[in-house]
């Protein structure tokens, strides 16, 4: 009895230390449009956490996060980094992600496995279209935000204005946890309001020490203001604070900071910083920010999957001791191989471990463990819950691929990417290359979801599918650049797609001998459309019940086939469900796999023609930039592309102009909005929606 009583007072110790651990975690992405300062934020919070020990700058191009040749030359983030660094004795996990819309998967996959995010927001330029794309992302994955309101000392810097935006553009509760002290060439520092500070930060030692000091008195009832605001905004719904506020309103620090956090943790607020990372100013208390009022991956709650035995459905706490990770990203290293991502969210993954892969039903056994540092590892025998690494040695693993223990296997929710918006067609420069063309295509679509590589039916020739130019530019510069695969390479088109609008059924038999042998089958399809962005939908499991599996895999093959093909100009398809209602048998000796996959093409085609199919074109989110002088011009020329213009709205001494417009209308408009605007507009664009294109466009694509 003592004996049982001390084995369940060890694991009790045991299940305390390891809460104690992960409650010392923080995994978070730094997310934000393109040019607020991610990356130059990334690296400030490494140099004060000692991570680096010198500042690297993104025009310099000797930033940690951003290691590859392009990204330094081109001064974007392309591929999202993770790094390790410490504070205030917490481990810290971060992702910097980029901003530019044509990598947004990166965002994605990201937020997906993360506990908490940094929204970096441009003090000049507020919030900004993919801003407003990587918040509804973190709003669909459920994760908790804080915002650093940065480049205060720019000309234009409007911290009010920006907020404001948060509140009005977001639907976020932003709580201000700090104000500006001056801004553009005045701003010298920020208010802490949550310990009444005025905090100033040395140019000498690039901004590593903070003096903290009283509130100079021109400033204390704007901050007293703004603190009671903030006060009210975070008691007002939290149980063990409001009865003490309702007493006394002065909530003091250490009281306040618990209740921060549960209201962060919640989603009823967005705590809100502000400073200038260029500048070195401001970045240690969102520091603070990310230990105190984020969650570390105990607080986020189990994960919720799907077991793989009885498909209920089921959820994993940190404290399981079964294995549970996600393989979030796939990355390829000169000296290593492929690179796995993963997050694990319970047991330990060990070095030498053989783990079990739910979608392919098969074991694999994990090589190597590392601790990633950007384009560096460090070799680690384990990863625990709350952790992330990266695994060497998987063969069959893809991004969104569960990993897990055998004994009780689980699913995770996958990582769903964007549909392609452009294309182009790509051979190799010689016939010895098309070998090492095809596998290192192969190599960057598996790291890749949004990079689709296919063969066109009728020409034979390979199109590699993207984001954008941008996109397929960054693809083909690897290919060459790391893969030494030298390519000729089409013109960038737009990438149509087909769907139908009605439901339509089909019926087919496919009857022919083949090298002297009878092969006969009969297939009757329905299918019908599904709201635009929800995808494809293929049943054929209660149709070809009767059939041996071979058969009825070839007949969903078949399927897969003909929505891959489309019925009107070849396009693939898209949001629409199809089913197979019944098959049709003859002599057994007749009945073959292809029999039957070439009569579900049939089937499947004149289902879907008769279900009024009609093409999808992508359609673009377009915010311009421009002087009040060039509007009408700018609009025109919206207009005379088939655009939409949706909203228009004033920012400082520019208009901006917010339409929507197809992507085919688009190629060559920085060229157009320069000379319209006399090189004084500027413009981004994301992708929005498909939307059927107009009866003249469609005649124009089927007849071409």
């Amino acid at each position: 009895m003592a004996q049982y009583a001390d084995k369940k007072k060890a694991a009790a110790g045991a299940q305390d230390a390891l809460a104690a651990r992960i409650a010392l975690v923080r995994n978070i992405g730094i997310v934000a449009h393109i040019d607020a300062g991610k990356t130059t934020t990334t690296e400030r919070i490494l140099f004060y956490a000692g991570d680096s020990h010198s500042i690297g700058n993104v025009d310099d191009g000797n930033t940690v996060t951003d290691w590859m040749d392009q990204e330094r030359e081109r001064g974007i983030t392309i591929t999202s980094a993770a790094i390790t660094c410490s504070w205030r004795g917490h481990q810290i996990n971060i992702i910097d992600t980029p901003g530019h819309v044509d990598f947004t998967i990166e965002v994605e996959r990201s937020l997906r496995v993360l506990d908490g995010a940094v929204c970096v927001f441009c003090a000049v330029g507020g919030v900004q279209p993919q801003s407003e794309t990587v918040w509804r992302q973190a709003d669909r994955h459920g994760v908790p935000r804080l915002v650093f309101v940065n480049k205060m000392d720019r000309m234009g810097a409007d911290f009010e204005k920006c907020v404001g935006e948060i509140r009005e553009k977001l639907g976020a509760t932003p709580a201000l946890m700090a104000l500006p002290v001056g801004a553009a060439d005045s701003f010298r520092g920020t208010i802490d309001l949550v310990d009444m500070k005025f905090l100033e930060y040395s140019e000498s030692d690039s901004g590593s020490t903070v003096s903290a000091s009283e509130i100079p008195a021109d400033l204390l009832e704007t901050a007293a203001a703004a603190r009671a605001e903030m006060v009210e905004l975070v008691a007002g719904d939290d149980e063990e604070l409001i009865g003490e506020y309702l007493e006394n309103p002065e909530i003091p620090a250490e009281r306040l900071r618990p209740a921060i956090r549960r209201a962060t943790m919640a989603g009823r607020i967005v705590p809100v910083f502000c400073g200038s990372s260029l500048k070195n100013k401001g970045v240690q208390p969102l520091i603070d920010g990310v230990v105190d009022y984020l969650p570390s991956p105990a607080d986020r709650g189990a994960v919720s999957g799907t077991d793989a035995k009885t498909g209920e459905r089921r959820g994993r706490s940190f404290d399981d001791q079964h294995l549970t990770a996600l393989v979030f990203k796939i990355a390829t290293d000169a000296f290593v191989g492929r690179l796995f991502f993963i997050r694990v969210y319970s047991g330990v993954l060990k070095k030498g471990q053989n783990v079990y892969n739910p979608r392919t039903k098969k074991r694999e056994r994990i090589l190597k463990l590392v601790r990633l540092h950007a384009d560096k590892q460090t070799e680690i025998e384990e990863l625990g819950p709350g952790e992330i690494g990266a695994a060497v040695g998987l063969k069959g693993a893809t991004t969104g691929d569960t990993l897990c223990a055998e004994i009780q296997p689980i699913v995770l929710e996958s990582i769903t990417a964007p549909e392609p918006v452009m294309f182009m067609a790509i051979e190799p420069k010689s016939r010895a290359d098309r070998d090492k063309l095809d596998a290192s295509l192969a190599a960057l679509a598996s790291e890749d979801p949004t990079c689709v590589v296919r063969q066109d039916a009728d020409s034979g020739q390979t199109i590699l599918s993207g984001m954008g130019e941008l996109h397929l530019g960054i693809l083909v510069d690897r290919l060459r650049r790391e893969f030494h695969v030298a390519a000729n390479t089409g013109k960038p088109m737009v990438s149509y797609y087909e769907t139908v609008t009605a439901p339509g059924a089909g019926k087919a038999v496919f009857d022919r001998e083949i090298a002297g042998k009878r092969l006969f089958a009969g297939v009757a399809v329905e299918v019908g459309p599904r709201k635009r962005g929800e995808g494809i939908s293929l049943e054929a499991g209660n149709g070809c019940r009767e059939l041996p599996e071979e058969l009825a895999q070839a007949v969903e093959a078949g399927l897969a086939d003909g929505v891959s093909t489309g019925v009107l100009a070849r396009y693939p398809m898209m949001d629409l469900e199809a089913r197979v209602t019944g098959v049709e048998v003859g002599e057994p000796e007749s009945a073959s796999p292809i029999a039957f996959r070439s009569a579900a093409v049939m089937a499947f085609r004149e289902a879907a023609m008769a279900a009024k199919p009609e093409l999808l074109e992508p359609i673009m989110r377009l915010v311009i930039s421009t002087p009040s002088e060039f509007v009408g011009e700018v609009i025109g020329d919206v207009n005379a592309r088939r655009g939409q213009v949706r909203d228009m709205e004033e920012r400082g001494d520019l208009k901006v102009v917010s339409a929507e417009v197809p992507l085919a209308e688009l190629f060559g408009y920085s060229t157009a909005i320069r000379s319209l605007s006399r090189g004084r507009a500027s413009y981004t664009m994301e992708p929005g929606e498909f939307a059927v294109v107009p009866r003249a466009v469609r005649e124009q694509l089927l007849n071409r």
